[in-house]
């Protein structure tokens, strides 16, 4: 399979990202649902792997997250990392933006987040990039904390599984023409031994499906 390299999405959304607040057509449907399902009201230390914007991260801190909570934001990209700083910097000490080089060992970013939030970016991942995300964020979260996902997945019904096969044709060809995302079936991919499935639901808005999902961090024996 076909993915972006990492400088390929970084020149990518370095050009292009100040637009991708134009997704929320499709994006902000299952973002509620997520908000909702991820319980931040109840969480104190949140990290964002793929901040983009910082569209989400503004939500969360002006109307979710308990004024005591602190929030991390990381992003591959320098353009990503400007535009998220600049809209959360109303936010004070409360929140952090930081470069990423796009590595999977979470830790290095803090040791106290009860949440872990991605959206719309582990669609651009490879599969073996994916199973090295969900070991980070495992190793990351605090006990019972959450790992919150959004992204791309296949169609419910005839609308939106033509959208979503069609998505994939196209990201087989060149997966730059679609931003290197794809739909992907996230919640068949995560290892049994590390997470227990909370919640997923498929939401479609304007005809493009995407999976919402919920997990806690099982305890492995070490």
């Amino acid at each position: 399979m076909r993915t972006l390299t990492r400088s390929k999405a970084r020149w990518y959304y370095d050009r292009f990202g100040a637009k991708q607040d134009q997704q929320g057509f499709y994006e902000d449907r299952p973002l509620e649902r997520l908000i909702k399902l991820g319980k931040f009201s109840e969480a104190q230390g949140v990290l964002e792997f793929g901040c983009g914007t910082g569209r989400l991260a503004e939500q969360l801190l002006k109307i979710h997250l308990p004024a005591t909570a602190n929030y991390v934001g990381i992003d591959l990209s320098s353009t990503m990392v400007r535009l998220a700083t600049d809209r959360l910097a109303v936010f004070g000490d409360r929140h952090q933006v930081m470069s990423s080089e796009g590595g999977f060992e979470l830790g290095r970013y803090g040791d106290s987040f009860d949440r872990i939030v991605a959206t719309y970016v582990l669609d651009l991942l490879s599969p073996n990039e994916i199973q090295q995300f969900l070991t980070g964020a495992h190793a990351t979260l605090a006990k019972g904390g959450l790992l919150c996902v959004a992204g791309l997945t296949k169609g419910t019904g005839v609308i939106s599984t033509s959208i979503s096969t069609i998505w994939t044709l196209i990201h087989r060809i060149n997966p730059a023409w679609v931003g290197g995302c794809r739909p992907l079936e996230l919640a068949d991919t995560m290892p049994q031994d590390q997470w227990q499935l909370i919640q997923r639901e498929v939401v479609v808005a304007s005809g493009i499906p995407s999976e919402v999902v919920i997990a806690v961090a099982r305890d492995v024996p070490s």
